[in-house]
């Protein structure tokens, strides 16, 4: 089991001969499978941008997906599923906007041009909470239920991994790692366990409607 420290780790760029399948294995401190963690493999000289569909829905008075990972220059609609209105902002710096009172869908996505952690929320449901990681590489995910992802056609080379969850003990967490053939890797991850937003019991949630 590798360790993982937030250490800021150099890149250095190695010719690349290969591309292979890459999957990584993330888990907690107690070793349980880690869902919604961010995970990110950066190589400095890839400047690809890979387009995505992008969204953030509301839905059951509660945003999903709680966590998303999109690259830089993505355009994310925020579509709101929900019978009542939200009004959805951040002031998170790699972000600032407001979706003011809506219903459906805005009229246009939001471009997230600058790299970073986003915190949504609700001016209307404070309980509403969600994060959007924006970074710099296509190989950009979020672990699944079973704490995985997979990154395809991944070149061999020199990559800074980099890990992130919203309940994680340190800021930032990177490690230089080298791929080469394709292959599995585990990591750990300390956080402190909390549960995830959702809507109130039946009861509170009228409260909530404009």
């Amino acid at each position: 089991m590798t360790f993982v420290t937030p250490v800021l780790c150099l890149v250095f760029l190695l010719s690349f001969h290969a591309t292979a399948d890459v999957k990584l294995s993330i888990t907690d401190q107690q070793g349980q499978p880690l869902e919604d963690a961010v995970v990110e493999l950066l190589d400095p000289a890839n400047k690809t941008f890979s387009v995505k569909k992008a969204e953030v829905k509301q839905q059951d008075l509660t945003f999903i997906p709680f966590v998303s990972a999109y690259q830089i220059g993505t355009e994310v609609d925020f579509p709101n599923t929900d019978k009542t209105r939200h009004h959805v902002y951040s002031f998170s710096p790699a972000k600032v906007f407001e979706l003011k009172l809506y219903a459906n869908k805005p009229e246009a996505p939001v471009l997230f041009d600058q790299a970073g952690i986003v915190a949504l929320g609700c001016n209307i449901h404070d309980y509403m909470q969600a994060y959007i990681y924006v970074g710099q590489s296509p190989f950009l995910q979020v672990t699944d239920t079973k704490g995985l992802v997979t990154f395809i056609d991944v070149p061999d080379g020199s990559y800074q991994l980099k890990l992130w969850h919203p309940w994680q003990n340190v800021d930032w967490v990177t490690q230089q790692i080298q791929i080469k053939q394709g292959q599995m890797m585990s990591y750990q991850l300390a956080i402190t366990a909390q549960e995830k937003p959702k809507k109130p019991k039946k009861g509170f949630g009228a409260s909530y409607t404009p």
